[in-house]
């Protein structure tokens, strides 16, 4: 990966291995689902130390299944739905395996436009229009993987400054403006349509 400049307010060697290692980059981002982002970013870096080194793809989608998820489930658990996001991870990384020989930046790599980067993304397991959509602009921002009209294909997510998801935060104010960007949703969505 190029410019590494993703910056999250986690402890300092879990931010280190999103920046070094393009596998827990997108294992952050596949746990980043209904728990903190926090939490979620810094899972990688907790199942790391529990295996006693750095994963391949390759390892994890070979890795005994109940192993994994006592790995995962083991306090504190890697994620609110340990056994779940277990096996999502090894689906992940099996892809990873069959479509790009285990090396995770692979998908991003040979990547012509921002809309084949997006579909790449959609394929994986549990990535969702939205979901794909922040990865790409996580890409783009922190990354400088900016295949063209990578912005365009991020939707929303690839605007300039926009504050909306973990590709847009740099630091804690910028957190807690992303923050607030998402209570504002979660409220207007409470709210329900007006009229």
């Amino acid at each position: 990966m190029a410019a590494m400049t993703l910056s999250l307010p986690i402890d300092p060697p879990a931010n280190d291995l999103l920046n070094s290692s393009p596998l827990a980059l997108l294992l952050g981002m596949v746990l980043d689902q209904q728990i903190p982002l926090e939490k979620a970013f810094t899972s990688p870096y907790v199942l790391t130390r529990r295996l006693g080194h750095e994963p391949t793809a390759a390892e994890l989608a070979g890795y005994d299944r109940n192993a994994l998820v006592q790995i995962f489930a083991t306090p504190p658990a890697l994620h609110r739905f340990p056994k779940a996001m277990a096996d999502r991870v090894q689906q992940v990384c099996r892809v990873l395996v069959e479509r790009y020989g285990g090396d995770p930046a692979g998908l991003w790599a040979d990547a012509r436009t921002g809309q084949e980067l997006l579909s790449r993304i959609g394929d994986l397991p549990g990535f969702g229009a939205q979901k794909s959509q922040i990865f790409l602009a996580l890409l783009g921002k922190r990354y400088d993987v900016r295949p063209q009209g990578w912005q365009a294909a991020a939707g929303a997510y690839g605007e300039p400054d926009a504050y909306r998801s973990v590709a847009d935060i740099t630091d804690a104010d910028s957190l807690a403006r992303v923050r607030a960007y998402k209570q504002q949703l979660k409220a207007a969505a409470k709210a329900g349509p007006v009229g």
